[in-house]
């Protein structure tokens, strides 16, 4: 069986073509952009014949089985809620929405449709989250005691929507991994705000924090995790670290990019506790068609490099993982991790904290999104 798959948005959405283009159960049917001069120059590079720069258009089509959207932060949750009502398997890239109510909507259209929803959230297919995943599964960790994760950038320069963005409002990053690896429910949150941005950003979203640092509560567990983010006016290398602390080993990310990250080992002499690690590739994980896209760049059918699309091993190696996931939940008829009540849980939480920051770190209660 294979399915139809469209692709919607062809800037970062261009780097999931080959991998769809190689996957033994889908189709790489059809792709969709705005700008018609962009869409047709993908779709020669790839050979794609199917093009729309209509998205109504393109979810009128009978023979799309799935969409994978990668459009503009404002657009996901319309964009999701029309591909479910119209009958398609929906991936979308991160964030889900950008209102509680939003994420909500798009949970209840999953239901009504009986569709599938994924959250694409790079990191929880991360090398690395599958390396501290393997290692909670096998017992290695132990008991896990606390659980944490940053995202910090850069992001002057950057367009559209992004100048002035809350850091919260981008959260998923760091807060999937902490609720992704025991399968948590966030229950509550509270976050702080800290420092002032640049004026002329603060006023755009009426967000003045250049840190944003929140405690999540999880249900119906004894565990809470803490994380932060900051997007402008804060001197930091990029970095998307998670880390898990156990009562037999934790695991801490790197400092600096470069470097390796440390596990802790209790029990033993002071000096042997911390030993640098080199984390493994999970290519072994997927089919074999698809395994060279964890770690080698983006190309086309005939291993010729085109336009500027090369993965590098970006995001951790987690592109092939999310789209094996997103195509064999569909065919397995289960649900993708993340379904939509995980992807609505993890969303909520940054666009809540926001809200606790601005009342200075009041406790926000998260919506059931699991008895919709």
């Amino acid at each position: 069986m294979k399915l139809n798959i469209a692709i919607v948005g062809l800037g970062f959405g261009a780097e999931f073509i080959p991998i769809y283009q190689r996957h033994p159960h889908a189709n790489m049917y059809a792709i969709c952009q705005r700008n018609v001069e962009k869409l047709n120059e993908i779709g020669d590079a790839y050979g794609i014949e199917k093009r729309y720069s209509n998205y109504d258009e393109l979810l009128a089509d009978p023979d799309i089985d799935a969409v994978h959207i990668n459009s503009p932060i404002p657009n996901h949750a319309e964009q999701s809620i029309k591909a479910l009502r119209a009958g398609k398997h929906v991936a979308c890239t991160v964030p889900m929405a950008t209102s509680v109510e939003d994420c909500m909507a798009i949970v209840q259209a999953t239901k009504e449709s009986g569709k599938k929803y994924m959250m694409m959230e790079t990191v929880v297919y991360s090398r690395e989250f599958l390396f501290v995943k393997e290692l909670y599964e096998k017992g290695e960790l132990g008991k896990v005691q606390f659980l944490k994760a940053s995202h910090q950038q850069d992001m002057d320069g950057w367009p559209d929507y992004w100048p002035g963005l809350p850091p919260m409002h981008y959260a998923t990053h760091c807060v999937g991994p902490v609720a992704g690896l025991l399968k948590l429910e966030a229950d509550y949150v509270s976050c702080f705000g800290s420092g002032t941005i640049r004026e002329e950003l603060a006023k755009i979203h009426n967000s003045p924090f250049a840190v944003e640092s929140a405690h999540i509560k999880f249900k119906n567990s004894d565990l809470s995790a803490y994380v932060y983010r900051s997007l402008f006016d804060v001197a930091r290398q990029y970095r998307e670290s998670f880390e898990v602390y156990g009562d037999k080993k934790s695991f801490e990310w790197q400092l600096i990019e470069e470097e390796q990250p440390v596990i802790h080992t209790a029990k033993k002499p002071e000096p042997e506790i911390p030993e640098k690690v080199t984390v493994p590739d999970f290519a072994h994980l997927l089919p074999e068609p698809i395994q060279r896209f964890t770690t080698k760049g983006v190309y086309d059918a005939d291993e010729t490099q085109h336009l500027s699309f090369t993965q590098g091993g970006g995001h951790g190696g987690s592109h092939p993982h999310m789209v094996h996931e997103f195509v064999s939940a569909i065919i397995e008829d289960r649900d993708p991790f993340p379904n939509a009540a995980q992807s609505a849980n993890w969303t909520s939480v940054g666009i809540l904290a926001h809200e606790s920051a601005l009342q200075g770190g009041q406790l926000i209660k998260l919506p059931d999104f699991t008895n919709v």
